[in-house]
């Protein structure tokens, strides 16, 4: 009976082949579960803005290692030729309060930008005063300022300021005049010829001052009186 119920026993299979999940085994289950869904849940909320990161990233090392374009490089010096030229024209410069103030127009103009100068062939210039007092010029050539307060004559140059009241008109004659019509000033550092009331005055330069009513004539000078100018003034 003894040797039986011993292998009655050692047959039997084991326990741990028979046991089924408890509860709490379950439950830690389901826990796991929820979790890498939450996890899974939050990565995709975060992904558009990593992607974003990523790509501004890319960008940046993409525009920093990217070799520059030529426009973009540091820019070359203008050189000294005309960005635009002009035929038969016409240039006006006002007052603030509307006033005009300078004409000038000739045969052909050219405008140099890296100097912002004009120059111009067969120029003809008239500039008005703020004393109404009229001046005329021209000459074969001139090179002029941007705003044309300040004017160069080159080759058979001539500037006349016509008579105001009791003033004379005064004219001057030159291969080189400087004018500065703001200023109301005149020179030259070439021969020139000043013409006044009869009078006529030769100089190798010369530099004149309508404001100050100066003129100081430089080198060899040369002048020629009227007759009853030189009587009245002995």
């Amino acid at each position: 009976m003894a040797r039986r119920a011993n292998a009655a026993t050692c047959c039997s299979p084991p326990l741990a082949a028979t046991r089924r999940l408890t509860p709490q085994a379950r439950s830690g289950g389901s826990t796991a579960a929820a979790w890498s869904a939450r996890l899974l849940e939050q990565a995709s909320s975060y992904l558009p803005l990593l992607l974003m990161a990523l790509l501004a990233l890319a960008t940046w090392w993409l525009v920093k290692n990217t070799p520059l374009v030529e426009g973009l490089r540091a820019q070359a010096p203008l050189r000294h030729e005309p960005d635009y030229t002009m035929t038969q024209f016409v240039v006006q410069r006002f007052a603030p309060d509307g006033a005009l103030r300078a004409q000038i127009e000739g045969d052909v103009m050219r405008h140099y930008p890296d100097t912002d100068t004009l120059e111009i062939d067969r120029v003809r210039l008239r500039a008005i005063g703020a004393d109404g007092r009229v001046t005329r010029a021209h000459a074969n050539r001139a090179l002029s300022n941007g705003d044309g307060s300040e004017v160069q004559l080159f080759g058979g140059a001539q500037v006349l300021r016509e008579p105001l009241g009791d003033d004379e008109a005064i004219e001057f004659r030159g291969e080189f005049l400087h004018a500065f019509l703001t200023t109301e000033r005149v020179r030259s550092h070439l021969p020139v010829t000043l013409l006044r009331g009869g009078s006529e005055v030769h100089a190798d330069a010369m530099e004149y001052d309508n404001l100050a009513q100066v003129v100081q004539l430089k080198g060899r000078v040369q002048a020629s009186f009227p007759a009853g100018a030189v009587a009245g003034r002995k």
